[in-house]
């Protein structure tokens, strides 16, 4: 694989570990918003990613980057909390409360962080590499 294609890959790592850290941020906004009805409420999101094989590359050594397919809501059941004070309760008197598990966020936001660290050296890995090889030329 040409290091110029490590670019490629590892940028497609940041812009996946991007979404994810942003799918990660909307859940945990919103892990505490109420709603007065099932509908309405708020569901955790997730990004779905996968594989995609460089067609351009040669079958020896093809270059694998990450591709995000779409983000889908979570089918986790929805808390349902009967507080019949509260002003958006039903008729009722139950709130209903998003499926965001504040737990798995905080380390799925880790998890994400650490993989887009892992990209950017990666990235500039390459850019060392890339450099020292046209210093040798000038030795």
């Amino acid at each position: 694989m040409s290091l110029f294609n490590v670019f490629d890959v590892s940028g497609s790592g940041l812009k996946a570990q991007s979404v994810r850290l942003n799918t990660t941020a909307s859940n945990l906004a919103n892990a505490d918003s109420v709603s007065s009805n099932f509908e309405d409420t708020y569901r955790a999101r997730k990004p779905v990613f996968a594989a995609e094989l460089n067609q351009a590359m040669d079958a020896q050594s093809p270059a694998v980057r990450v591709e995000v397919k779409g983000i889908v809501e979570s089918d986790a059941p929805l808390r349902r909390e009967y507080n019949p004070n509260h002003p958006l309760a039903d008729q009722d008197g139950y709130i209903y409360k998003p499926n965001v598990n504040v737990m798995e966020e905080m380390a799925d936001m880790i998890s994400a962080s650490r993989s887009y660290q892992t990209n950017v050296q990666v990235a500039d890995a390459a850019k060392q590499m890339l450099n020292s090889t046209l210093n040798l030329g000038k030795s």
